[in-house]
């Protein structure tokens, strides 16, 4: 065991987040945290981090446990770029590294007494940084820089980063690290397709342990081997991936809920035969006490019996459903040869996209290539710098993106509902409530709700306009699974078109059987979903990788062909051509005033001397 949990109770704010919760974990676990937001997942990684103590109960480590965790992001000066950050990784190694280039110095200037002694010290640091994999430093964190695409920013100052590179940067730090204990919240937040898929293989192949919170079920079902379900306080430990979990968490659930039920069955029973047996005894004349006691006992031992408590078969989710506007035109999205740069970043180039009624397509690339802006340039928020990107007719759209802003971050969370959907406070208390704000939750100010709370009035209000096309980007950053599942329930009812841009593979897979790829500002669309898609697009690049190959291979040939064609031209014209040539330098350097250019000359006439002594050479051995 590299980590044992024992009956550890906490409280926050006066909640109780969980209690006597118990948990082992063994060296080389890929462990999966899941679980509602609020239930208490990033406390328990606070407390096997050492940021906050138990109120009862111990943790214990291995001995020598290595433990890294990304709390929050620190402050650093401006002068400290990303690189920098990424080094901090190997400050050991990088204390011996310039312990080793100080005594370089010191041993070019040293005399033959002092050189033996700084030699052994030398030999002695350079065996250490070699035992550390010192020399491998540079390619660890090229490796890493690639494999979560830092190029762009990495060479920065760290403060002038904006929340989501610094994030991304952090990460990587914290991989570079290489801990015993690896724990990770939401490590593919701001991480694109191809970052993510990079990320899952890293961590399937680090040897380490690693325990992460994610709600990517794909991520999930690609990394861990066991999944940890945190749930009303208690955790119950799953063999498998996410996907097992799920059906052995449902068969879990059956089993408990019949034996709930079965349980009930035989207490009322019970009570009824206590009661029974109670009015015989009172109705004996004289009273009975013997039936008195076998109430009384079978009393006793209904209280000792050890109650079955009833499971969360149907949790408390928000209750989510799109009523379709009256149905647009047939073209509901219509792009034609549209480009648009932005300075030298070229995002779309030519482009062709066409959305029909009822479609479902998803808009998929690596972060930065544009997706959003496709988006914007729908909604006229963004012009074309070419081209025609329109809605078609009767077309009413609901827009729902991560970063959606509310005009007033001061006013209550009822009110802001209340400026999109017209209706009276009570009607919209008992709406809200349908998306799990409760009681006083509805007079929060928006400017408190986190990012998940967020998305769910975001869900509200569209929920109550008259739409017929919804336009995601990122729907599902921020929601729990259970929030996911419910939206994804949502969509697959929903009688209007969706044009969606996501980085969540499952959504992708499981509600888009069209997807549009978009990389270098070609955007190009598959019949399919994404894993079929991704595919396809792996075997066009790799097509076109080999025709770039034969490119290469056919200019190659050409230049060898031009070769062979000098070469056999016969030896009688390259002599005169040179003997030409140099009495025409001959001349040049005869009038040349310029010193610099007449050196130049000479020497280009000493090479075509040589060249020509070569070839009467090879004329006199022919004939």
């Amino acid at each position: 065991m590299i980590c044992t949990i024992q009956e550890i109770s906490k409280m926050l704010g006066g909640n109780t987040i969980f209690e006597e919760l118990s948990l082992a974990i063994k060296t080389g676990d890929k462990l999966g945290v899941v679980g509602r937001n609020g239930s208490g997942k990033t406390t328990l990684f606070t407390l096997l981090a050492g940021i906050e103590t138990p109120d009862v109960g111990s943790i214990h480590f291995k001995k020598g446990t290595k433990i890294s965790y990304l709390a929050q992001i620190p402050s650093y000066s401006e002068v400290v770029t990303g690189h920098d950050v990424l080094l901090m990784a190997f400050e050991e190694l990088v204390e011996l590294q310039q312990k080793m280039t100080v005594l370089e110095v010191e041993m070019a200037q040293a005399k033959p007494d002092e050189l033996q002694r700084l030699l052994k010290q030398y030999g002695d640091i350079q065996e250490e940084f070699t035992l550390r994999n010192g020399y491998s430093m540079d390619s660890e964190l090229d490796k890493v820089v690639q494999g979560l695409q830092l190029t762009s920013f990495v060479n920065r100052s760290f403060t002038s980063l904006s929340g989501g590179e610094q994030t991304k940067i952090m990460l990587g730090k914290l991989l570079l690290t290489k801990p015993d204990l690896l724990l990770l919240d939401e490590p593919t937040n701001h991480l694109d397709l191809f970052a993510v898929e990079w990320l899952e293989q890293y961590l399937v192949d680090y040897e380490g342990t690693v325990v992460i919170i994610s709600h990517d079920r794909y991520f999930l079902d690609q990394v861990v081997t066991k999944v940890a379900d945190l749930e009303e306080g208690e955790l119950i430990l799953y063999q498998g991936n996410y996907s097992s979990f799920a059906i052995q968490k449902e068969e879990r659930i059956m089993r408990e809920f019949q034996d709930f039920e079965e349980q009930q069955k035989k207490i009322k029973k019970m009570k009824e035969a206590i009661k029974r047996l109670r009015l015989w005894a009172n109705e004996a004349v004289p009273p009975n006490p013997g039936l008195h006691r076998r109430a009384r006992n079978m009393e006793r031992a209904l209280e000792r019996m050890e109650k079955v408590r009833k499971p969360l078969v149907d949790p408390r989710k928000m209750t989510l459903v799109f009523d379709a506007a009256p149905r647009s035109g047939k073209e509901v999205v219509v792009m034609e040869n549209v480009s648009k740069s932005f300075g030298d970043n070229v995002l779309l180039r030519n482009a062709d996209f066409n959305v029909y009624w009822k479609d479902r397509v998803a808009v998929v690339g690596r972060n930065g290539t544009g997706k959003s802006t496709i988006l914007k340039l729908l909604r006229g928020e963004v012009p074309v710098d070419e081209g025609v990107a329109r809605l078609g007719s009767n077309v009413r759209v609901g827009f729902l993106s991560q970063h959606f802003e509310i005009s007033n971050p001061k006013a209550r969370l009822i009110d802001a509902f209340r400026e999109e959907v017209s209706m009276f406070e009570g009607e919209a208390r008992h709406v809200l409530a349908r998306f799990m704000f409760y009681g006083p939750d509805v007079f929060k100010r928006v400017s408190d709700l986190s990012g998940g709370e967020r998305m769910r009035l975001r869900l509200a209000q569209l929920m109550y306009q008259d739409v017929n096309l919804l336009m995601l980007d990122e729907p599902t950053n921020h929601l729990d699974i259970d929030s996911r599942e419910v939206l994804e329930e949502a969509l697959e009812d929903f009688q209007g078109t969706i044009l969606a841009v996501s980085h969540d593979r499952y959504f992708l897979n499981k509600l888009f059987p069209r997807t549009a790829w978009l990389d270098q500002g070609e955007l190009t669309t598959f019949e399919g979903p994404y894993e079929w898609a991704r595919g396809k697009w792996d075997e066009l690049q790799a097509r076109r990788q080999e025709e770039e190959v034969k490119s290469v291979e056919l200019v190659g040939k050409v230049k060898a062909i031009r070769v062979r064609e000098i070469l056999s031209r016969p030896i009688e014209e390259e002599i005169a051509e040179l003997e030409t040539a140099i009495v025409d330098i001959t001349i040049r350097i005869e009038n040349q005033e310029d010193w610099e250019v007449y050196e130049q000359l000479l020497s280009e006439k000493s090479t075509l001397e040589f060249r020509l002594e070569g070839l009467l050479e090879q004329w006199l051995e022919s004939s």
